[in-house]
């Protein structure tokens, strides 16, 4: 049995989590989660202003594919039923790097290189969600990490739960300002 390699799999646009669950179910009712040990669709969480109908503005997290169109597999394509499954789920085009014209050739894997810079995109967008679960409280000291107040430390002076915000007394020029700041752009100072 040879190893498993990383492939990417063309989806139909926009039906990449579709291919995902289906590849996932058909993996578990075939038994061939040895041959098909995960499938993903790198996404990466983004933050977009909305407008409500009231005429508020507010921050809200989308997520959005990486790669629209593609499905990330880790599989053993030389197992017989393995290729022919994947190919056959709706909404798959096929695989990138295959060979249209002579279908018993199997697709080139992915580089090592390749996989690692997507796992690593997904890791860091695990990590930023984490971070925005932390909780701060009045009168804590806080690192300021982005954005045009960036090296500057402060006060917590207000907390805004419910938008991730914070008020935060930074001294500038010499002077005590107040500046509101998103959870993701600071850090408690030890």
């Amino acid at each position: 049995m040879s190893e498993l390699q990383w492939y990417v799999v063309r989806a139909v646009s926009g039906q990449e989590k579709k291919v995902k669950q289906y590849l996932e179910k058909e993996v578990e009712n075939q038994g061939l989660t040895d041959f098909v040990t995960e499938v993903m669709v790198p996404t990466e969480k983004v933050f977009q202003i909305r407008k409500s109908r009231d005429g508020k503005t507010k921050k809200v997290a989308v997520e959005r594919n990486f790669f629209p169109g593609y499905v990330i597999v880790q599989a053993n394509l030389t197992h017989g039923e393995v290729l022919h499954m994947i190919n056959s789920v709706p909404g798959v085009i096929g695989f990138l790097n295959a060979d249209t014209k002579d279908p018993s050739v199997l697709p080139k894997p992915m580089r090592e290189s390749e996989i690692n810079r997507i796992l690593g995109k997904v890791d860091e967008a695990e990590t930023e969600e984490i971070q925005m679960d932390v909780t701060y409280s009045v009168g804590e000291e806080v690192k300021v990490m982005d954005g045009p107040f960036n090296g500057f430390t402060g006060t917590v002076e207000e907390v805004f739960e419910e938008k991730k915000k914070l008020n935060v007394m930074v001294k500038i020029f010499g002077r005590n300002a107040p500046v509101e700041l998103d959870y993701k752009q600071v850090e408690k100072v030890d």
